[in-house]
């Protein structure tokens, strides 16, 4: 049973100024694999003012400390990273050796790393003529993270913070705050300096809140729903703050004539279900040429045959419970609307799957014959819930692709890459996957519309976190006559 209840402010671990213990719920036996405090907006405030005094040494260190810092980090995360991907598993469900160990853990290492190498090459400062442009880090951050991916939304915010001289307060899901615990032990351990970086527990409406509406707090770093995107942006409003959203997505996944339909179904269904389909760039609509929808179908089918849902400590598990038992009611709720809604169930449906009697487990569900009108095509489930569309034409494709409040991701599978390009054009998302192809954590990622705002990852994830001066110096004298 981990006790974590202590909150880590200034350097130190500290008890919360008011009792408020909260067990942490394994999802896949529903009983308690630890405690932590839910923390108040003066635990919150501490940490804030503890960031801002940090922040007149942070935001001056040279960038060769800063680059010597974030290596520190690399160093000492490696070490821990199996204690990483035990707390990731624990706290919401991935199965430990084939997503917690392989991408869970590891994510969270490559944002530092990546940060490290952006750093290296990062310009600061330049000359346009006269006048010198520096980028300069904005102040005291909020970065408030959700439970799907918790070390890769914790890192790829806390990366960039620390590499451009910023301060922060760190506030994880109280659903999945295990891994945020050993991430503050890593960060301690690596010489992260007192005050620099800042963790309080709490639920959104208490410190959440407070940290958003901060007046020392200069900037917000949010990644969750879009309704808690809304209430962050209004409560930083109030004081002018700079904020970075990364939101909801309903990404569509347009499967060509021409493609290869056994490799693309194959491959959208599995992305889709990865990390029980709890990602908001999952391919969660599947368009497909009307002619060959059954022939869809049938593939689908097969794949969901073979995903192994159960135990995230076994081996072999393929596929593991939703993160906690809110969202597996949502989930539950959305698969019987699918029904109602008249949708045909290609596989799995509401329910447990028939060999598991506890634990937040869901069916991986495919529906067929879906509408772009369907609450299920236009609500974000986040859940392991395919939604496979017929289309008569790539106009039309692109057409229901793009009628969405959403704009995170896109996916397109062809006869080519060239081909899918052509189409991803067409798309209005922050990122499309051309025939299969993965992420890059260099790129930037975050999304159009109701998906966000700003970017995160690699060299442009810096930017979130740096304010422009402009210096501006008198003309060079005119050189007297002879």
């Amino acid at each position: 049973m981990r006790d974590y209840t202590n909150f880590y402010i200034n350097g130190a671990w500290v008890k919360p100024l008011k009792a408020n213990p909260m067990p942490v719920i394994n999802p896949a036996t529903e009983q308690a694999v630890g405690s932590i405090s839910i923390g108040t907006a003066a635990d919150a405030n501490l940490a804030v003012m503890a960031a801002r005094k940090a922040f007149a040494a942070q935001s001056v260190m040279p960038v060769v400390q800063r680059q010597e810092l974030l290596q520190s980090i690399i160093a000492v995360y490696k070490k821990r990273m199996d204690d990483v991907a035990i707390a990731v598993s624990e706290e919401m469900g991935a199965p430990l050796e084939k997503l917690a160990k392989r991408a869970q853990a590891p994510a969270g290492l490559g944002h530092f790393i990546v940060a490290s190498k952006v750093l290296a090459e990062f310009e600061f400062e330049r000359m346009q003529k006269t006048t010198r442009i520096v980028r300069e880090p904005v102040g005291v951050c909020a970065l408030i993270t959700p439970w799907n991916w918790p070390m890769n939304q914790m890192t790829c915010k806390i990366a960039p913070a620390l590499a451009t001289g910023c301060t922060m307060v760190l506030k994880p899901s109280e659903l999945a705050p295990l891994s945020a615990y050993i991430l503050a032990e890593i960060l301690h351990e690596a010489g992260v300096p007192a005050g620099v970086f800042n963790l309080v527990n709490g639920d959104g409406p208490g410190v959440g809140a407070a940290l958003s509406s901060h007046p020392e707090v200069d900037m917000v770093s949010f990644t969750g729903s879009t309704r808690a995107g809304v209430l962050i942006s209004k409560a930083a409003a109030e004081t002018i703050k700079k904020v970075a959203l990364e939101l909801g997505g309903k990404s569509a996944n347009i499967i060509t004539e021409d493609a290869d339909l056994a490799a693309a179904v194959k491959h959208g269904v599995m992305s889709m279900m990865n990390n029980t389909g709890q990602s908001c760039n999952a391919p969660s609509r599947m368009l497909v040429p009307a002619g060959k929808l059954a022939q869809a179908e049938a593939i689908a089918a097969e794949v969901v045959a073979k995903i192994k849902v159960g135990d995230p400590a076994a081996a072999d598990t393929t596929m593991g419970p939703l993160a906690n038992g809110m969202q597996f009611e949502r989930v539950q709720k959305m698969i019987a609307r699918g029904v109602e809604e008249g949708a045909k169930v290609v596989a799995g449906g509401v329910g447990r799957p028939a060999d598991l009697a506890h634990g937040f487990f869901a069916k991986p569900t495919i529906f067929s014959n879906v509408n772009n009108q369907m609450d299920i095509a236009r609500q974000e489930i986040f859940g392991p819930v395919l939604c496979m569309i017929p289309y008569t034409s790539i106009a039309q494709a692109v057409s229901i692709a793009n009628d969405t409040p959403y704009g995170l991701s896109g996916y397109v599978y062809a006869a080519t890459p060239a081909a899918a390009g052509v189409i991803a054009a067409q798309l209005r998302t922050g990122n499309v996957h051309l025939n299969g192809a993965g992420g890059d954590p260099s790129a930037p990622f975050g999304g159009y519309k109701q998906s966000g705002l700003g970017r995160e990852w690699g060299a442009l994830g810096f930017e979130e976190f740096l304010e422009t001066k402009a210096v501006f110096n008198p003309p060079a004298p005119v050189p007297a006559a002879a």
